[in-house]
C-alpha cells in the first residue's frame, strides 16, 4: 500500500533530522499573502491589511512526527506530572 510506503519513508526523513539536529532550508519557507481589510479608509496603512501564512505541508507532518516522540518519552520518563 502506498501510505505505509510514504509514512515509512517520513519516518526516515524524520529521524534524520531529529538525530542530527537539522531542518532542511525548504521546511523553514513559508508563502506570505496580505490580504487587504474591508472599509479602511487608507489602505497605504499598514493596519489596513492581514496577513496569511502558509506552512509547508511536510514541515506541519514532520513537527507532529516529533512531537510525538517527545511525548512518548515524556511519558515513559514520568517528566510530566
Amino acid at each position: 500500500m502506498i501510505v505505509l510506503i510514504i509514512i515509512k519513508d517520513l519516518a526516515e526523513i524524520a529521524s534524520y533530522c531529529f538525530i542530527n539536529k537539522i531542518i532542511p532550508k525548504s521546511l523553514k519557507e513559508f508563502i506570505i499573502m496580505a490580504l487587504h481589510k474591508e472599509r479602511k479608509k487608507d489602505y497605504s496603512l499598514l493596519s489596513s491589511y492581514k496577513l496569511i501564512t502558509f506552512k509547508n505541508t511536510l514541515a506541519k507532518v514532520l513537527e507532529k512526527y516529533i512531537v510525538n516522540i517527545i511525548l512518548k518519552a515524556a511519558e515513559e520518563y514520568r517528566l510530566f506530572f
